[in-house]
């Protein structure tokens, strides 16, 4: 039995993103959000492929060392606002080894562009999603990963971006919002969609992008 590749698995999902009405200007964003290590990432980019390519703009380059989470007026000035009125949006994303934003990319107003990393859920932005998804990998897991991931010479970071996740999440949580929850399965992914997915209901529909079973 062979195995799918992700993005062929996830074109059921990126069906349903490409059937959504716009929710920014011209473009839909999907927000994929999840704790740090949770694998939003790798899924963002298999997502990207089902979607023919999608653009991926990542968090990671829109925050800063001075700003974990401080970074929605940013944000809305040189993204949101310029997609909005079917302008190409003109932004820096941070380079965390030299500690200072690198040279300006564009990003054109296409019909899909997936937003991922911690906060893309956050009140500021649900507004302009016309999606949430939410990996649901646990907390202490996830966090696992990225501090095995990123090794020891990270681990202060891991200390302070640990405190600073907390207090967001406490604040401004994504998870009860989310239209999609995503779990990484030992085959690929599994997604429970539905307005009452985060509610865990018999109602909400879940599919796999694993192989048929045998």
């Amino acid at each position: 039995m062979e195995t799918q590749p992700a993005f062929q698995a996830l074109s059921g999902l990126a069906r349903e993103i490409g059937a959504l009405p716009p929710s920014l200007g011209p473009v839909r964003v999907i927000g994929i959000d999840g704790h740090a290590g949770s694998g939003k990432t790798t899924f963002a980019g298999a997502l990207s492929e089902a979607l023919g390519g999608a653009p991926v703009l990542r968090l990671d380059d829109v925050a800063s060392h001075a700003e974990l989470f401080d970074w929605v007026g940013r944000l809305r000035a040189q993204v949101l606002e310029p997609l909005a009125a079917g302008r190409p949006a003109h932004w820096a994303p941070y380079d965390w080894v030299e500690r200072r934003f690198g040279p300006e990319r564009v990003l054109e107003p296409g019909p899909v562009l997936l937003v991922e990393g911690v906060g893309a859920g956050r009140r500021a932005l649900r507004p302009h999603l016309a999606r949430l998804l939410w990996m649901e990998t646990p907390r202490a897991k996830s966090w696992g990963r990225g501090r095995s991931r990123d090794g020891r010479e990270l681990s202060d970071f891991w200390d302070g971006w640990e405190r600073a996740e907390l207090a967001h999440f406490a604040d401004d949580p994504s998870r009860p919002f989310a239209d999609t929850l995503v779990r990484q399965s030992s085959t690929g992914y599994e997604w429970t969609s539905g307005a009452a997915a985060t509610a865990g209901s018999a109602t909400s529909v879940t599919e796999g992008d694993g192989p048929p079973k045998a």
